[in-house]
């Protein structure tokens, strides 16, 4: 089942990025399906949240995507070389988003190892934000995509994970974000070895 726009409309970004884990990350490119398990995220909340695009309601040509209603991708480049896919959160002008950082392969094996040079087995196929939109054939022509379409989309396959089973810790790479870096907003599978590092908890 494709996840309803309304799923993303709620104002709660650390409670999405949590129910994220277990729903399935589906893209079509030229009539090629590969899709991931979601098993990391990152939790990014709005203009109050110092290691957000958008803190303190900054609006640029990258950073107005986050600002839609929720239901569309964000996707930028980062250091000039790596995609990284986010799931746009809440409600129009309030820009709240979600970093997938892994996913476990799931459909299109073949198609992954060909994008990613790699066998799927292999943990660094999708371990990590850039390498999700490299195994799934994410590039910037899917920023403001809508998860309604048939391009990019993600649905329900009743995977769930405990309380237990989900690691809860800082998120990687924004010590610029001074006390807000040490919020836990990072939330990974527990002992699931497709999940970036650092994975201790």
């Amino acid at each position: 089942m494709k996840l309803p726009l309304s799923y993303y409309l709620n104002q709660d970004a650390v409670f999405l990025a949590k129910d994220l884990l277990g729903k399935v990350l589906f893209t079509k490119i030229n009539d090629e399906i590969t899709a991931g398990i979601i098993v990391e995220t990152e939790a990014y909340s709005g203009i109050q949240d110092k290691a957000s695009h958008a803190y303190g309601g900054r609006r640029t040509n990258r950073t107005e995507t986050l600002y839609n209603k929720g239901g569309v991708s964000y996707v930028y480049l980062c250091y000039g070389i790596h995609h990284l896919f986010n799931i746009v959160t809440s409600v129009e002008d309030e820009p709240h988003g979600i970093l997938i950082r892994a996913v476990e392969p799931l459909i299109g094996h073949e198609i992954i190892e060909k994008r990613r040079n790699m066998p799927f087995t292999k943990p660094a196929v999708s371990s990590g934000p850039g390498s999700v939109a490299r195994a799934l054939g994410i590039d910037g022509s899917f920023n403001k995509k809508s998860f309604s379409e048939d391009e990019i989309w993600v649905e329900d396959h009743g995977i769930r994970y405990t309380q237990d089973q989900i690691a809860e810790v800082p998120r990687v790479g924004v010590g610029y974000a001074q006390e807000h870096a040490l919020l836990p907003w990072r939330f990974f599978v527990k002992g699931n070895k497709y999940v970036s590092k650092p994975n201790k908890y």
